[in-house]
């Protein structure tokens, strides 16, 4: 997925949030809404960074030589995300584990690569396959799992209003995928 948009004009979008305020009925001038569309305007900004950033960007040269031959896991990974459908918030948590050929990666960057393929406008599945293939690509692992639970606002607020339900995605890739026993171990380890 190319991302060709880098730059975010903040004047741009506090003046489409105040044309959006105003189709609603709303008067825009009134005092709760006279900053709000800088304010969201901000808030967009911030909510879709991940246009801005790469896997490598975030890394930052968090790589390193490792001579080992182990599965790493970072559990429990917050996700924020925007669905692409009706724009509205869906969120959870990320479990993300591989296997070292010879490099590592620091450990929060691998929070870091989520939250930039979670800070765009996205869909759960394509965002837990991104993680999985920059993890991959970066690391040069052996094999990568990612699972993902969230819940969608698009879901519960509007729609079929269930409050409950929870989305799993899983992703799994080299000897994730090809080793039932490796892949095994990984669901048995996140769900500790």
């Amino acid at each position: 997925m190319s991302i060709s948009k880098k730059t975010f004009n903040k004047r741009r979008v506090a003046a489409l949030i105040r044309e959006l305020l105003q189709e609603l009925g709303e008067d825009p001038d009134r005092e709760g809404l006279r900053n709000t569309p800088d304010r969201a305007a901000a808030a967009w900004e911030f909510l879709t960074g991940g246009y801005r950033q790469t896997p490598r960007k975030v890394l930052n040269g968090a790589v390193f030589q490792a001579h080992i031959n182990h599965m790493i896991i970072l559990r429990d990974i917050e996700v924020y995300s925007l669905c692409e459908h009706h724009l509205l918030p869906f969120y959870g948590r990320c479990h993300v584990g591989y296997i070292v050929k010879d490099k590592v990666l620091g450990v929060s960057k691998i929070a870091r690569i989520v939250d930039c393929y979670a800070r765009r406008v996205q869909i759960q599945e394509r965002l837990a396959e991104q993680v999985a293939l920059a993890v991959m690509r970066e690391s040069d692992a052996e094999g990568v799992g990612v699972v993902m639970e969230c819940r969608h606002l698009c879901m519960m607020m509007r729609g079929v209003e269930k409050q409950n339900s929870v989305m799993t995605t899983s992703v799994v890739l080299g000897s994730f995928r090809n080793d039932p026993a490796t892949r095994q171990e990984f669901m048995t380890l996140i769900n500790r």
